[in-house]
């Protein structure tokens, strides 16, 4: 079990509602292909006694792989019961912390943050016409290794993060696993080769930076230029890694980002709930607010807690 996937239990609305919606989630993939949305890959049922049924969802995870992950936190934009009590030091427990938790830190990205504030836009967007609310944005961050700052920018790992930050979508991993909309060419990642003894050029030593033909970038670049749909699908170069999807590397960390929790329609129960909350938190930030402002202000919080 390398937490790759995992699997989460839905309401018979909530599976019904993913069924609903497939459609138009897959076509969202395919005009953004690299979205944040988390990567569900099946809704599922199982029927128990007197024909009862579970259902449940198997989706990739935001946090992988997550050995060295310091930091997590579930984000909503507001500020009622969004505080979790840290556990004491040296617990083992695995703490996954909220938005006032986050308060004084911020997401270092440089160069990425337009990127990303532009992709939650966009997913934010989508979401508010599914309109849906209480979903949230997963943020965990582990530092860089020295290595992998030097090799980010490296010949050889431009010509893979190329490749991979053009092509279509494939398998999630090395394996003939089922496909899933928005996930990167199916080669294994330098990490998983590496551990096997084999580098980027297979079995031989890695090659000096300018040894390595320059025909092989030129002709993935020329397929970035050639696609006219690069900048309307707000694609990224992707990092060489593990669940590049979700991973935006900044200078001195590396992030995990992702939208999870979609299923929360904003029916008549949920605006009753806002009007009850409105009373009771009068002049406070809480959940239960309309599609439009949902999606505004976690994009807003995104904003203002990136550099």
């Amino acid at each position: 079990n390398d937490k790759r996937f995992f699997l989460k239990t839905q309401t018979k609305r909530e599976a019904h509602f993913m069924l609903q919606i497939l459609r138009r989630y897959i076509e969202h993939f395919q005009l953004y292909p690299h979205s944040l949305l988390v990567k569900i890959l099946g809704v599922y049922s199982i029927t128990y006694a007197q024909n009862k049924k579970k259902y449940f969802i198997i989706m990739q995870s935001v946090f992988f792989p997550d050995e060295r992950i310091t930091s997590r936190y579930d984000i909503k934009g507001c500020k009622v019961s969004r505080w979790t009590e840290p556990e004491p030091e040296g617990s083992r427990v695995l703490q996954v912390f909220k938005d006032c938790n986050f308060e004084g830190n911020v997401i270092c990205l440089d160069q990425q943050r337009a990127w990303l504030l532009r992709q939650m836009e966009l997913d934010a967007r989508f979401l508010q016409q599914l309109n849906v609310i209480d979903y949230s944005l997963l943020v965990g961050s582990q530092p860089l290794h020295a290595d992998e700052k030097n090799q980010s920018w490296s010949l050889a790992n431009l010509i893979v993060r190329t490749k991979r930050s053009v092509n279509g979508a494939a398998s999630p991993t090395a394996s003939n696993t089922a496909s899933v909309p928005g996930t990167v060419d199916g080669e294994e990642d330098s990490s998983e080769r590496d551990e096997g003894g084999a580098g980027l050029m297979g079995s031989q030593e890695m090659k000096p930076a300018e040894q390595i033909p320059m025909k092989k970038l030129k002709a993935q670049l020329s397929m970035v230029s050639d696609t006219s749909d690069i900048i309307t699908q707000n694609r990224r170069l992707l990092p060489n890694y593990k669940n590049a999807l979700h991973v935006v590397d900044g200078p001195e960390q590396r992030y995990f980002i992702g939208i999870i929790d979609i299923f929360t329609v904003y029916g008549l129960r949920k605006r009753l709930e806002h009007l009850w909350k409105s009373v009771r938190y009068r002049g406070q930030e809480f959940s239960t607010v309309s599609p439009l402002y949902y999606s505004h202000r976690l994009c807003h919080w995104v904003e203002s807690h990136t550099v």
